[in-house]
């Protein structure tokens, strides 16, 4: 393969992260790929809510959203508090906040 631009092409592989890095980046990507886990995130960016709201808010059951929860859980997107019986979630951090808003602006300004 001919390379044309040598300069350009060293510049943009030193900028690449490891393959770790980048196989826990398309997980991110991955866990935030689904309409109703970005309602759930979306919801979640006002405070902290439990599993029987994030139910209605989402229109589904209980048991669909601890489903969609787990994933988020997995992708250290959300944290779990419990409360005797009932499970309240919040956003993992203020990363997540800031992954979630660049999106939607992105989406908005972008015309996607």
């Amino acid at each position: 393969m001919t390379c044309v631009h040598p300069q350009a092409v060293a510049r943009a592989r030193a900028a690449q992260p490891d393959e770790g890095a980048l196989a826990r980046a398309a997980a991110l990507l991955k866990a935030v790929s689904d309409p109703t886990r970005l309602r759930l995130l979306t919801a979640l960016s006002t405070g902290e809510l439990c599993v029987c709201d994030l139910a209605v808010i989402a229109g589904t059951s209980e048991s669909a959203v601890s489903h969609q929860l787990r994933l988020l859980r997995e992708g250290h997107l959300v944290a779990p508090r419990r409360e005797g019986r009932v499970v309240y979630y919040r956003l993992a951090d203020a990363h997540v906040t800031g992954l979630l808003g660049n999106v939607l602006e992105h989406v908005g300004h972008a015309g996607v």
